[in-house]
C-alpha cells in the first residue's frame, strides 16, 4: 500500500495487509474484520474471486469489499456498506467507479437505502462516466426499543399475538421439562460447543432449507462469541431443543440471524415461545435500544417489529462497453413494463 497514489484503487487478497484503520471505521458487525475472515473461510465458493478494492483520494481511503465484480455479499448479509476514513468520499468512491470501468457492470447489492453515503456513491459513479440503476434488493424489519421493557413492548404488539404470547408463555412455564438456556461469550468452550451441537440439531429437524454453506453458523457462532455479541437461545423440552434462535448483539442493536423449530413440537409453538424468551432478555436484562430481525419481508416479522426498511442494489454500468449498455436497457425496459403492467 506505500505505493498508492493519489485517486488511486489497488486490489488486495489479504485481510491482514488491510489498514487497520478502515476495519475501525466499520460501522455494524457485517463490516468488522472477524465477519470477513468467517464469510473468507466458511461462506466462500472454492472458485470465487474474492477481494478488497482500497481507494484512496488525497488522504481519504475506503474499503470496497468484492466477490469477483460485484459487492462482497452472501445469503447471510444483513448490511453491506463500504468503509471510508477521511473526508473526500466523493473523491473516494469516484476512485471505486474508475476501477470499476473496466467491467460492463458492476452490482453492488444489500445496501441501506438510508445509507449516508449513498449519495456520494452515486456521485462518484457518475463523475467516472458510469451509469448509475438503482433496484430494491430486500426489506428488513426493524424497531426502536430505547427505554421500552418487555411488559410494554407486548402491550404495544397487535392483539392477537399479544394474546397468543401471553397464553403460550403461561404454558410454557408450567411444562415441568421446559428448559431455556442462553449461550454468550462468557461461557466455556464446552458450554458453547454443546449450545451449537444444540443449534444444528434444531435446524436439522426443521422446516429450513439446508444451508448453502453449512459451516458458516456455527464458524459465526464462535466468532461472535469471541467479540462478546453472541445471544444463542434455546428452548428444550425433557432435555431435547426443540428451538434455537442465533442473536447479535452490539452497541444496543439486536439482530437476529437464523431461527427454526423442530416440527415435531409444533403444538407447544417453540418458535412463538422462544422468540418472547429472547426478546424478554433483551429488553429486561440487556436493555438493548433496537430490535432487528434480518433478512427478508417473511410475513411473522411484522408482528415483532413494526419498521421496514429497504435494502436496495445499485448497478454501476459503463454504457460504452455493450455488457453495460445491455445491462441499462433491460433494467430501463424492465422498469417501464413493470409500471405498465
Amino acid at each position: 500500500m506505500c505505493g498508492m497514489r493519489s485517486s488511486e484503487a489497488e486490489v488486495v487478497r489479504s485481510i491482514d495487509a488491510l489498514p487497520d484503520a478502515l476495519f475501525a471505521a466499520a460501522d455494524s458487525f457485517f463490516a468488522t474484520a472477524p465477519w470477513w475472515r468467517t464469510v473468507l473461510a466458511d461462506a466462500t465458493p472454492p472458485d470465487a474471486d474474492a477481494h478488497f478494492v482500497v481507494c484512496r483520494a488525497g488522504s481519504s481511503v475506503g474499503l470496497f469489499p468484492m466477490l469477483g465484480r460485484d459487492s462482497f455479499t452472501t445469503p447471510y448479509t444483513c448490511r453491506y456498506a463500504p468503509s471510508f476514513v477521511g473526508e473526500d468520499i466523493v473523491g473516494v468512491c469516484t476512485a471505486f467507479a474508475r476501477h470499476c470501468r473496466r467491467h460492463g457492470v458492476t452490482r453492488i447489492d444489500a445496501l441501506p437505502a438510508e445509507w449516508p453515503h449513498l449519495p456520494a456513491l452515486i456521485q462518484g459513479a457518475a463523475a467516472a462516466g458510469l451509469a448509475v440503476r438503482r433496484f430494491e434488493h430486500f426489506g428488513n424489519w426493524h424497531e426502536s426499543v430505547a427505554g421500552l421493557d418487555w411488559n410494554r413492548y407486548l402491550a404495544s404488539r397487535p392483539g392477537a399475538l399479544r394474546e397468543t404470547i401471553r397464553r403460550r408463555l403461561r404454558r410454557a412455564e408450567r411444562l415441568a421439562e421446559a428448559r431455556f438456556t442462553l449461550t454468550t461469550g462468557e461461557d466455556t468452550a464446552e458450554a458453547l460447543e454443546a449450545a451449537i451441537a444444540g443449534f444444528e440439531t434444531v435446524y436439522a429437524k426443521s422446516w429450513k432449507e439446508p444451508e448453502p454453506f453449512p459451516r458458516f453458523n456455527a464458524a459465526l457462532m464462535r466468532t461472535a462469541a469471541h467479540m462478546g455479541s453472541l445471544r444463542l437461545g434455546l428452548w428444550s423440552l425433557a432435555g431435547q431443543p426443540v428451538a434455537a434462535q442465533f442473536w447479535i448483539v452490539e452497541a444496543g442493536h439486536a439482530t437476529v440471524l437464523k431461527l427454526a423449530h423442530d416440527e415435531a413440537f409444533k403444538a407447544h409453538s417453540p418458535g412463538t415461545v422462544l422468540t418472547a424468551i429472547m426478546l424478554r432478555h433483551l429488553l429486561d436484562v440487556e436493555h438493548v435500544a433496537r430490535i432487528d430481525f434480518g433478512r427478508g419481508d417473511d410475513a411473522y416479522k411484522r408482528d415483532w417489529a413494526t419498521e421496514r426498511r429497504q435494502r436496495i442494489g445499485l448497478l454501476l454500468a459503463n454504457p460504452w462497453l455493450p455488457s453495460g449498455l445491455a445491462a441499462v436497457l433491460r433494467h430501463d425496459i424492465g422498469r417501464v413494463l413493470r409500471r405498465r403492467g
